[in-house]
């Protein structure tokens, strides 16, 4: 497990077992989540594909839904980027990056008050969400995907008209706390 810049991301290296034929990946154990200490209990599982220069993000659920989430790739090749929400934060308006990649045998551990999203750079990239709280559509939320500094570089970005309309970071009043 690697720890990286925002406190309580967790890039989680588990058991990839390959051969001639492929290979198997276990993308979460409840026993391996809990030797690490992640106080995590899967309440819904969910997966999107998308194609080469889509960009999903920046997503976040608002309290009373705040949501955990550990994600995947299953298929593909994305740039993932979370940003930091959290009022009293250290990091608080930073951000991370990181390539994740079909077979890498990774998973990423983002908690409560970061705002997610990510590039794909492949056509059909598939990422396997694990969320520890179900979504609720009056909860959804986000920030505009070009608006806190980060240079996606992608070539004719597609986004949903729902992520185009995000307010943009400078605009957002944060709810989230570090120690909820």
């Amino acid at each position: 497990m690697d720890n990286i810049e925002i406190p309580g991301v967790k890039i989680i290296k588990l058991n990839l077992r390959s051969d001639n034929r492929g290979y198997t990946f276990k993308p979460f154990s409840r026993k391996e989540i809990d030797e690490i200490g992640l106080k995590f209990e899967v309440k819904e599982i969910f997966y999107s594909s998308s194609s080469k220069n889509v960009i999903r993000g920046m997503h976040f659920q608002l309290p009373s839904y705040t949501q955990a989430k550990v994600i995947h790739v299953m298929k593909g090749r994305i740039m993932d980027v979370i940003l930091d929400l959290r009022n009293d934060s250290p990091t608080f308006g930073q951000y991370i990056s990181l390539e994740l990649k079909e077979g890498d045998g990774k998973v990423l551990y983002i908690p409560k008050g970061l705002a997610h999203g990510f590039a794909s750079l492949v056509e059909g990239s598939t990422v396997l969400y694990l969320f520890d709280s179900p979504y609720s559509t009056k909860h959804e939320g986000g920030v505009r995907y070009d608006s806190f500094g980060f240079k996606w570089k992608v070539d004719r970005p597609m986004l949903s008209s729902r992520d185009l309309s995000f307010p943009e970071f400078n605009k957002f009043r944060s709810p989230f706390r570090l120690l909820e």
